[in-house]
């Protein structure tokens, strides 16, 4: 089991730790800063740092078997650290952020395309969600006004736990049709945006809206029949994406 730093702390970049374990899947660590994939966000990239100066590059961050294990998938050619060794863990902030800026950006989507969610995924460069809109129609300068108001808002954002129980009871809680969120732990964690959304979500965010930044809608396409997919970006990097 690895005491997950970023679920609390997500702007928490390094942290001192202990390796755990060393197999064919990767390195685990007593304490670790590292996202693990899921829900749409990608594992976390970085680099562990060992005492003498050596480093460990980390190319991807996975879940393990257990509800708390986290597996820090090494570059290939990679020397791995014994198990025992102290070491420094240290995120690519800079994509991390992106991730966290997107992350939230998509729950805005969700309440300003208030249809139910069938699949999507978070890029540092763009991210989208698919909607089933049930023959509803979308306009793409309306969808990206209402995200950049709220955006602007400022809106407080941030995590808290519901029972079970709870959770079973408040199915609207699960947005995205295709992500179930963990039962059967006794607590299951929603994200929270003051006044504009609240849904289960393991991932990490930013505190405010207002730190996202402008975005633009790239583009909407359909995806079968019934869904379309609206993608975003950051304002300004539209020829990058």
């Amino acid at each position: 089991m690895t005491a997950l730093l970023f679920r609390d702390d997500p702007y928490a970049r390094a942290c001192a730790t202990t390796v755990t374990a060393v197999d064919a899947r990767g390195i685990r660590l007593a304490h670790t800063v590292f996202y693990p994939a899921g829900g749409g966000q990608p594992g976390d990239t970085g680099v562990l740092r060992l005492a003498g100066g050596a480093t460990v590059a980390i190319v991807d961050t996975q879940k393990g078997e257990g509800p708390d294990e986290v597996i820090h998938v090494p570059a290939p050619d990679a020397a791995l650290p014994p198990a025992g060794a102290a070491v420094g863990a240290e995120i690519d902030w800079a994509r991390r952020h992106r991730h966290m800026r997107f992350h939230t950006c998509l729950h805005l989507l969700c309440a300003a395309v208030p249809h139910p969610v069938t699949g999507g995924r978070i890029g540092a460069d763009k991210s989208h969600l698919d909607f089933d809109l049930q023959g509803a129609a979308i306009e793409k300068e309306a969808i990206e006004a209402k995200l950049n108001a709220l955006i602007a808002a400022g809106h407080r954002v941030a995590p808290r736990w519901v029972s079970d129980a709870e959770l079973a009871a408040n199915p609207d809680l699960v947005r995205t049709m295709s992500v179930a969120p963990p039962a059967g732990q006794g607590r299951v964690r929603l994200l929270e945006i003051d006044g504009v959304d609240l849904q289960a979500c393991g991932g990490t965010h930013v505190a405010s809206t207002a730190e996202i930044g402008p975005v633009v809608v790239l583009k909407i396409r359909s995806e079968g029949k019934r869904n379309k997919r609206i993608t975003i970006g950051f304002a300004g990097e539209e020829a990058a994406a």
